[in-house]
């Protein structure tokens, strides 16, 4: 008898032992990998951004002031109020007459003198011509460069900002560089690489962008330079308000 239960008692002690082992806590499992299609689309936040704007902005008028500099020497500064017409171009307003200048020497030396003001004159509208080339950045041909390999993103920075480099954005050989929050998309500037196309000069252009608390963005200050012909332009918009009616 006592034989007997010996056994049968070894035989219960693996059997109460089996649904213990069956409770012990299993590992949990490694969260999922975020599938590339669900991270955030920086590239489409920021053409929603530039279209949203351009559309808010058809609604305001502002003053444009742009100063044109020879080797770092300002020698004009006109300002015009500006406006969205119903084709959709800016409208521009002189305000007030621009500063007269002194009488130019006579002769040869005068001609030369004219001369000099016409080349500066032709390259001062080739430069301000580029700057409505590029600004503000077309979405449509952002999205051309995505769908054509032209664009890259660079990864967030010490501050936070992530950069959207396009290849060829205008033409062969130029660059456009969109720099934005990384969290928030909202663009804060844009640096481009150009050039003229009577002289092939290298143009770099600095654009920082402003913000209305709606969250609409505007270009607020542009720098233009032109090494070769040590031109520089610089326009600022200012003065932002809505238009009545």
């Amino acid at each position: 008898m006592r034989f007997r239960t010996l056994i049968l008692g070894a035989s219960v002690v693996p059997l109460l032992a089996l649904p213990i082992a069956a409770q012990q806590p299993t590992p949990a499992p490694a969260p999922a990998a975020v599938p590339a299609a669900e991270k955030p689309d920086h590239v489409t936040a920021i053409k929603q951004s530039l279209g949203s704007s351009m559309a808010a902005l058809h609604q305001y008028e502002w003053i444009e002031t742009t100063a044109v500099s020879i080797k770092g020497e300002e020698k004009s500064r006109t300002q015009a109020q500006c406006y969205y017409g119903a084709d959709g171009k800016v409208q521009k307003v002189p305000v007030g007459a621009p500063a007269t200048e002194g009488k130019s020497p006579r002769g040869l030396r005068g001609k030369i003198v004219e001369n000099k003001k016409e080349d500066i004159s032709d390259s001062m509208k080739e430069a301000v011509a580029l700057v409505k080339q590029y600004v503000p950045p077309d979405p449509q041909r952002i999205q051309a460069a995505k769908a054509d390999g032209r664009l890259s993103i660079v990864p967030p920075d010490s501050q936070g900002n992530v950069k959207v480099v396009i290849k060829d954005y205008l033409k062969a050989g130029d660059s456009l560089t969109v720099v934005a929050n990384a969290v928030t998309d909202r663009i804060g500037g844009i640096t481009i690489a150009t050039f003229t196309d009577s002289a092939k000069h290298a143009v770099i252009m600095k654009v920082t962008y402003g913000a209305f608390p709606d969250g609409t963005v505007f270009p607020a200050h542009i720098d233009l330079e032109v090494k070769e012909e040590n031109l520089g332009v610089a326009i600022q918009n200012s003065g932002y308000k809505k238009l009545a009616g």
